[in-house]
């Protein structure tokens, strides 16, 4: 057992700074698979590591898409290591053969967290999640099933449920992502309006949007230009508004 702090500064130069130089890193495997299980911010940087092991080392873990779909939590979108989180999901997301209920699940759950999220984090999961419909048509289910749940106590699928297999996601529907579209935010509501819309088969670049902050967004509405809006095509005159209006036919001024 190791203190909290040494765990996240082993686990964030591991993968590239420890494993490349070792003649078996596949003993590596246990410490791991068990600061996998730990949680938090300490199973975010072990991703790292452990992608390593089974892209390169054929390394064979049953429940790991079990793990990483409980490891979305409303946290996921404010922690620090957030991009290496949503990189490393992205390529553990980008096989083909994943079945359809396991990719609906992750979809299903992004989307329903996605309501509390900040903009930031909308603006990168969005093209995140219309990236796995591309990859995954079964999935597009979940977009063009008519009529949503009323309410939330109607929908299927089950928050949760911690089986990916058990939340019935692919008998949902994305009723989340169509409230975004009346999002505060115009850049949000714009880019979930494209889940309404025929996707196109290249798929988005999302590595310049992991990184995205708070700041960069407001700094960007700030330096924009201000464009006069005509409000009125006819100059109010008064008070009580235009000539004909029905309030100044009924009230004066003395």
């Amino acid at each position: 057992q190791l203190p909290t702090g040494l765990y996240k500064k082993v686990l964030v130069i591991l993968h590239d700074s420890v494993l490349p130089y070792m003649n078996e890193p596949t003993l590596m495997m246990d410490f791991l698979t068990v600061a996998y299980g730990i949680g938090g911010a300490i199973s975010l940087l072990a991703l790292n590591g452990l992608f390593i092991l089974i892209h390169q080392h054929n390394l064979e873990y049953p429940d790991f898409y079990k793990k990483l779909y409980n490891l979305l939590d409303p946290s996921i979108y404010h922690v620090k290591y957030r991009a290496r989180f949503f990189h490393l999901t992205d390529l553990f997301l980008s096989s083909s053969h994943l079945p359809a209920y396991l990719v609906a699940a992750f979809i299903k759950r992004l989307s329903r967290l996605a309501l509390t999220a900040p903009p930031e984090a909308l603006l990168m999961i969005i093209p995140f999640i219309c990236n796995l419909f591309r990859r995954h048509p079964a999935c597009r289910v979940l977009v063009h099933r008519p009529g949503g749940p009323a309410d939330m106590s109607e929908d299927p699928y089950v928050m949760e449920e911690e089986e990916p297999s058990e939340s019935r996601a692919l008998e949902s529907s994305l009723w989340e992502v169509q409230s975004l579209q009346n999002h505060y935010y115009p850049d949000v509501a714009k880019a979930a309006a494209v889940l309404s819309q025929s996707l196109s088969e290249m798929e988005d670049d999302i590595s310049g949007l992991l990184e995205l902050s708070a700041y960069e967004l407001f700094d960007k509405e700030v330096k924009k230009k201000a464009v006069d809006v005509p409000l009125e095509f006819e100059q109010v005159r008064g008070l009580f508004g235009k000539k004909n209006d029905i309030s100044a036919e009924h009230f004066s001024l003395d």
